[in-house]
């Protein structure tokens, strides 16, 4: 289950980091940035200019072009390359790749800053394919690089006319979703990858990665660098040496500032507590199965945890699914499962409440967290509910403790059949169509709110601290019930809210009308007041369209390609 579908080529990382350890051992040629020609066009100085206080103003930034390097002013300190490499060689790779890059961490720490590196970029990319790196870069780093940002460096690259961001360790492919799209950097410069057939094979060399950083600064900074737009800014870190020096220092930037660790000391996290208030683009999705920043001693207690979490997953989905609703809790509190359950204003309503309405059941609208989000409310509720879906794994189908129905996306049909089932007995329904992580609420569909049926909304939150139970990945998405589970200690979160009043349906007899829309948005609003979440307009195709490319319709041999 957690085999490495990239082992086949776990040779190469082996080989290319035996080259590079032989190389260091001969004294292999360090390519400092004097050996290098000054590249055409570049400011005439034979000498770096005589560096600046620290801490710039924001008002001498305003309307500049910003050079920003990555490592020294937009991380906080100490910058554990260790931990990103290791996200993208587990959400790339596979497990057994981030053991590989574990077990070789001892000896890449005896390297200097440069060549580690350099190895671990080799152990963790090369081999994998280019577009699933890329989807990582875009849809998996920008979490783990929010967490590290520093909000001093944000707010220099928000003074800027137009900034550039240079990194001499992380391949531009891995930080280049997170400094355009939640940073706003113009461009990114940084170590590429050479790929052939969409493999990587390597990291260019020292000397390379010079020249083809220098030739895109050289497009990018014109005008600054003849002298007419007053000269970029640099923004470097103290004692950074090789290409960050050589592109800093000596010919592209007028004025220069550098920071030291010791400045750095009081520098603020950029992410808030609180959802909806970073002063960048917020996170409201992301992808990835790690939920902890996997430094070396993480890592390390996440391989000796692993089949342990294995065994314990098993465990807990099947007592889950062949265990009476009553004692579910029970039998998950004793395994570590957390939960609690509010009762709010409204108790969970019986079987008999809804006899006594001459329906044949009642209507659960919930906030959509994971998978298992339909059995926690019949674990609450203590008997057994429907659950509604668009597509769901044939793996979760069989071990699922409730019934299941699948919807068409033909909105009359799908209006009908819920209708049935909802004659037949309780329903649950996810009007956000997808899973969000992060304290958001995507918008609900009204297709609930035109069945003419009272509304039950249930707000739901749950807590992981080592693994996410959602992917947007389609073959792995059969996994995230396990996943979930195999989590130390999962928590949920369960509140009944007061009864919402059903839509008012059309005299037409069907289809959607402005007062289904109504209670959809009041049931939206009533729900991320419960749970304190910030409401959005965001659907499943933009959650989707971000970080996997494509709407989120996963094409089957029994599923038509209209799904």
């Amino acid at each position: 289950m957690l085999t490495d579908h990239c082992s086949s080529s776990l040779w190469k990382p082996l080989l290319a980091l035996c080259c590079l350890l032989l190389r260091k051992l001969a004294g292999g040629r360090h390519l400092h940035c004097g050996r290098m020609a000054k590249p055409a066009g570049a400011v005439s100085s034979d000498h770096p200019p005589p560096p600046s206080p620290p801490t710039p103003s924001l008002d001498r930034l305003h309307g500049r072009t910003l050079v920003v390097d990555v490592e020294s002013w937009l991380l906080l300190p100490p910058v554990q390359e260790f931990s990103y490499f290791m996200v993208v060689a587990v959400e790339a790779g596979g497990f057994l790749r981030g053991l590989l890059l574990l077990i070789l961490y001892p000896a890449l720490c005896l390297l200097g800053d440069v060549e580690r590196g350099r190895a671990m970029a080799t152990v963790a990319l090369v081999g994998l394919e280019e577009k699933e790196v890329a989807r990582v870069g875009r849809a998996v780093m920008p979490k783990f690089f929010l967490e590290a940002a520093a909000a001093e460096g944000v707010e220099a690259l928000r003074a800027a006319r137009r900034s550039v961001a240079v990194s001499a360790t992380f391949p531009r492919v891995m930080m280049e979703g997170f400094l355009r799209d939640y940073l706003g950097v113009d461009a990114v410069v940084g170590p590429e990858m050479r790929s052939v057939a969409g493999v990587l094979v390597g990291l260019l060399d020292e000397e390379d990665a010079a020249e083809v950083a220098a030739r895109r600064l050289r497009a990018l900074l014109g005008a600054e660098m003849e002298g007419k737009s007053g000269g970029a800014v640099g923004l470097v870190g103290e004692g950074r040496s090789g290409t960050v020096h050589y592109l800093f220092s000596r010919y592209y930037c007028k004025e220069t500032f550098s920071v030291s660790e010791g400045d750095k000391r009081g520098w603020r996290p950029l992410l808030p507590a609180a959802p909806g208030k970073c002063s960048c683009k917020p996170l409201v999705f992301h992808d990835g199965r790690l939920a902890f920043t996997p430094t070396p001693l993480a890592a390390l207690a996440l391989y000796a945890y692993l089949p342990f979490g294995v065994a314990l997953s098993v465990f807990r989905i099947a007592a889950l699914s062949l265990l009476p609703y009553r004692i579910t809790f029970l039998v998950a509190a004793v395994t570590g499962v957390h939960h609690r359950l509010v009762a709010g204003h409204a108790a969970p309503p019986d079987a008999a409440g809804a006899a006594e309405e001459g329906c044949g059941g009642r209507l659960y609208v919930c906030n959509h967290r994971t998978l298992l989000d339909p059995v926690i409310v019949a674990a609450a509720l203590g008997k057994p509910v429907t659950a509604v879906t668009y597509s769901l794994s044939w793996v979760s189908e069989m071990i699922a403790p409730i019934r299941t129905a699948r919807l068409t996306r033909d909105r009359e049909k799908d209006r009908r059949n819920m209708a049935a089932l909802l004659a037949r007995g309780d329903l649950v329904v996810c009007p956000e169509g997808t899973t969000c992580r992060e304290g958001y609420l995507l918008r609900f569909s009204p297709l609930f709110a035109e069945l003419g049926a009272d509304v039950n909304p249930v707000a739901l939150d749950t807590r992981v601290d080592m693994f996410y139970g959602t992917s947007t990945k389609p073959a792995a998405k059969w996994m995230d019930s396990f996943y979930f589970m195999m989590d130390p200690r999962p928590a949920y979160r369960v509140e009944f809210l007061p009864r919402a009043a059903a839509a008012v349906p059309e005299q037409n007899g069907g289809g959607r009308s402005a007062d289904s829309i109504g209670v959809a948005n009041r049931v939206q609003h009533q729900i991320g007041q419960a749970l304190g979440f910030v409401l959005t307009g965001m659907t499943r195709k933009d959650k989707y369209m971000m970080l996997a490319g494509n709407e989120g319709v996963v094409q089957a041999a029994h599923i038509k390609a209209n799904n």
